[in-house]
């Protein structure tokens, strides 16, 4: 069979820039102008940045603004399966011919100058978006903030910064204020920014920012609350108080990650069936996504499959207080992660809930950790670990020890995304 065209062209825009990540706008401003500027055509944006939970946070939001009748275009990264699950059009993922003409544009527009995948893909992005109606643009940081592709809109209806924590220090510094201060390049003079859990370091880099440009802030802890309460979600601004069902997404961080969408519905000016729809009907695939189908599944069919991409401190820290959560079984980790990553940091929170770890190389990725670098990581923060050629190997040595374990495969949303290509 052979490869969508919008695969082809893919492939060739790879090549347009020597670096996978160049941190500047120069080269998005120039394209967008020779494409007619599309980000001044889209619907109202709403803009959202953070080390952790955007995704959700985008997830949840665009399911509050979908079940309150209103349309929504969605961007985000990486992408897990197929690229097309980075755009969203009026709440379709994109087509392949739709996606193939703009790709063919932004290509032909940009005319062979330099500029990275990221950027000349966002371009396409933006440029699709334009041509559809909708009522909102949901824009999901890549990287950082202030210099990513996506922070191209003068004027958003409304920013969100989701916790900011320790992830990426090559290219946003090397402490949570210097990261916090890119992530705050994204809020704009005058428009309102809700701002999740945050570092007290932080909080006051967001504030100082927000402060210099005028932009009324909507803080967790200040203007807006939430926690769990008796099995419910317990939300509550100036506005008042909203009792509503606990995040269909697991885990106890998507509390506060429902509570950030809401803050966000909420200023909108949505009601009712967005807050309910918000923390209902949110989909986000490899968040502690439960495999119910699939080779994998078919493989050990009475262990309990678990696909997660989180890959740094943060995540480690809030998928153990998951795991923590579940009915007591053996818990046994396959993880993969890039080289990039902080290792000892994502696993460490781990050590205590899980019974071993079995590594393995992430397929087909360059920047992969040598799987027994990571099983020797592993050992250094407790954990029993071996190694295995592949994830199909690795569940096979767990489930012949344990036929009933609980296996998370983790680390990594690059071999998330294999996994669920594979697994079908």
């Amino acid at each position: 069979m052979s490869a969508p065209a919008s695969d082809i062209i893919l492939e060739r825009m790879m090549a347009l820039h020597p670096k996978i990540i160049d941190l500047t706008l120069d080269r998005m401003w120039r394209l967008l102008h020779a494409l007619g500027n599309p980000q001044d055509a889209l619907p109202p944006v709403i803009h959202i940045a953070g080390t952790n939970g955007k995704g959700s946070t985008q997830a949840m939001l665009r399911a509050g603004l979908e079940a309150a009748g209103r349309s929504v275009h969605a961007y985000t990264s990486p992408h897990l399966a197929r690229f097309h699950e980075r755009i969203r059009l009026a709440g379709t993922l994109i087509a392949e011919d739709a996606l193939t003409v703009a790709l063919d544009e932004c290509y032909a527009a940009n005319n062979g100058d330099t500029i990275t995948y990221f950027e000349i893909t966002t371009c396409a992005a933006l440029l699709a978006m334009s041509r559809t109606h909708a009522d909102y643009t949901l824009l999901e940081v890549g990287l950082g903030g202030r210099l990513d592709a996506t922070n191209v809109i003068p004027a958003p209806a409304l920013t969100i910064i989701t916790p900011v924590s320790m992830d990426h220090e090559q290219f946003l510094g090397d402490t949570i204020a210097k990261i916090a201060g890119e992530k705050a390049g994204i809020v704009k003079r005058g428009v309102p920014c809700i701002v999740g859990p945050q570092h007290d370091d932080a909080a006051e880099v967001i504030e100082s920012v927000a402060a210099s440009l005028g932009a009324p802030l909507l803080a967790y802890g200040q203007q807006w609350h939430v926690g769990e309460e008796r099995g419910r979600l317990i939300y509550q601004d100036e506005s008042g108080l909203l009792d509503l069902p606990l995040p269909n997404l697991p885990g106890a961080h998507q509390i506060e990650n429902a509570g950030a969408a809401v803050a966000a519905l909420r200023h909108l000016g949505l009601g009712e069936a967005a807050f309910d729809g918000a923390v209902t009907n949110a989909y986000w695939p490899a968040r502690m996504q439960r495999l119910a189908t699939g080779p994998l599944v078919e493989a050990a069919p009475k262990a309990e499959l678990w696909l997660d991409g989180g890959h740094n401190a943060a995540a480690g820290t809030a998928l153990g207080a998951h795991m923590a959560t579940l009915p007591a079984r053996p818990t046994h980790l396959i993880c993969g992660m890039l080289n990039t990553k902080d290792i000892a940091g994502f696993l460490t929170p781990l050590a205590a809930q899980a019974a071993s770890l079995t590594a393995v190389s992430i397929p087909g990725e360059a920047n992969t950790l040598p799987a027994n670098v990571t099983a020797a990581a592993a050992r250094a923060v407790g954990l029993p670990a071996s190694e295995a050629p592949d994830v199909g190997t690795a569940l096979a040595q767990i489930t012949a020890q344990d036929p009933q374990a609980r296996v998370l495969i983790c680390g990594s949303l690059y071999l998330a995304g294999h996994i669920l290509r594979e697994n079908g």
